[in-house]
């Protein structure tokens, strides 16, 4: 017998897992499909079972209390832990306020924007709390635009991310007031040969400042570059674009992330506000609103349910954090910060009844090599979100689908596995992950928890779990 082949059933007797029905099957599948992808057994945690209660059947335990490096299943206990202390449909709330008085459609005085925390406050919402605006009838505001994001700290980067900032969209800061994912997209067209490309940046506003020095050129290439940079005394973000553009390209788009929320938030509502035709006689500030403000105009985010699916869907490392902070919040409800809301994480965490020794959060996102959790404790949170009915719908439909859509879009594609499993993926370096659950046409549903930390090629260790995967749900 090989070293694969001992080891695994060496766990598989210690886990006590039946050695009826299909488990024996499943534990040679498991077996020879680790063999075929090279994955040893060492560099593995693993945990599935099927069924409920008395009748459940541990499928496969392999190292499965092991304290391993989860990477973005991290995400699981965040949703869970939102999911537990905001109920579904609840909403976060933008607001425009002031203290000042209105005379002939003249707001005399600043024009506070109030954020809520809302991971998802996009254009669109902009848009509906303008408009909510101008039916307060001022076409004026005598004063300045004063952003206030103190809801959270000032903290923009969650300190187990990178150590170097880049401006990729994937980086972007977080705040209390924030727009747009705090990304912007700047769209370039080629125009005639030899020609300067035409650029256009969405949202356009003040905040950024662009300097175009891209170039048409002849055939099809793409060897555009890039960059956001800063500029003394400007308070925004300056996009230089350099390099050359193809004649025969329709168009090519790049997401950069901005540096400051409050100030781009603010400088978006003052473009927003110009465009239904009302004038800001002032600048973008940020401060504290007054507690004799009146509120003018609310804009309501999407429900909280349909967040959790932003972050797991496309393992989104922004929404996490806002979430975290807003988590923090229900404790601090001023300057909360991110390790209020973790926290509230790690308490959830312990009322579930996760061993304490098998886990240690401390990023929302599983950015951090420093986050451990082992499968079985993966799978705890997971069998708690599978059998609260408060949460179970709500979550189960943030979770990517086996070819269809999220991370998993182009995963276990044509195959068995299609739309039977829903999971969250996780990838850092030397880290690759799979946590979730997989429909049998029986009407059974598989809970799993897949870790790997290893040198393996990732490619081959994904392929690996795809592959098992697909061996669950086609099991007779």
């Amino acid at each position: 017998m090989n070293l694969i082949a001992s080891s695994i059933l060496v766990f598989l007797f210690a886990s006590g897992a039946s050695a009826q029905n299909e488990t024996p099957s499943v534990q040679k599948q498991f077996v020879a499909l680790a063999k075929k992808y090279s994955v040893k057994t060492e560099h593995l945690g693993v945990y599935a079972t099927v069924g409920e209660d008395s009748d459940r059947k541990v499928l496969l335990d392999v190292n499965s209390s092991k304290i391993m490096i989860p990477a973005s299943i991290t995400k699981i206990a965040t949703a869970s832990a939102v999911l537990a202390n905001f109920p579904p449909g609840y909403k976060f709330k933008t607001q425009l306020l002031s203290p000042a008085d209105v005379k002939n459609g003249v707001l005399q005085g600043d024009l506070y924007l109030k954020g809520g925390g809302d991971p998802g406050f996009v254009s669109e919402n902009m848009w509906f709390l303008v408009n909510a605006f101008l039916r307060s009838k001022i076409a004026k505001i005598q004063g300045d635009i004063i952003v206030d994001d103190s809801l959270f700290d000032e903290v923009r980067y969650d300190s187990s991310r990178q150590k170097t900032r880049v401006d990729r969209a994937y980086d972007a800061p977080v705040g209390a007031m924030s727009f747009n994912w705090n990304s912007i997209n700047i769209f370039v067209r080629p125009t005639q040969k030899g020609q300067p490309a035409d650029i256009f940046i969405d949202p356009q506003n003040d905040y950024i400042r662009l300097v175009n020095r891209a170039k048409t050129s002849a055939g099809s290439e793409n060897i555009l570059l890039v960059d956001r940079k800063s500029e003394k005394n400007f308070p925004g973000d300056v996009i230089h674009v350099s390099g050359s553009i193809g004649a025969s390209l329709k168009e090519v788009v790049v997401f950069k992330n901005i540096t400051s929320p409050d100030y781009w938030s603010g400088y978006n509502l003052k473009s927003f506000l110009a465009q239904r035709g009302i004038i800001v006689t002032g600048t973008i500030k940020n401060g504290v609103t007054p507690a004799k403000a009146q509120l003018l105009a609310e804009s309501e985010s999407k429900p909280i349910e349909q967040s959790v699916a932003d972050l797991n869907k496309f393992s989104n490392n922004y929404v996490a954090e806002m979430l975290t902070k807003n988590l923090g919040a229900l404790k601090k409800p001023s300057k909360a910060t991110l390790a209020d809301g973790m926290l509230v994480i790690n308490e959830h965490m312990q009322s579930l009844g996760v061993p304490a020794d098998q886990y240690q959060m401390q990023s929302p996102s599983g950015l951090s090599q420093e986050n451990k959790m082992s499968s079985f404790a993966v799978w705890k949170v997971l069998q708690h979100l599978r059998n609260d009915f408060k949460v179970q719908p709500e979550f189960l439909s943030s979770l990517p689908i086996a070819g269809i859509d999220g991370t998993l879009k182009r995963r276990m594609k044509n195959s068995p596995a299609e739309r039977w499993v829903r999971a969250k993926t996780g990838y850092i370096n030397n880290v690759v992950s799979l946590a979730g659950y997989a429909g049998l046409e029986n009407g059974e549903v598989i809970t799993f928890s897949l870790i790997y930390n290893g040198p393996a090629d990732e490619g081959k260790v994904r392929t690996f779990f795809d592959n098992l995967m697909i061996s669950l749900v086609s099991q007779k």
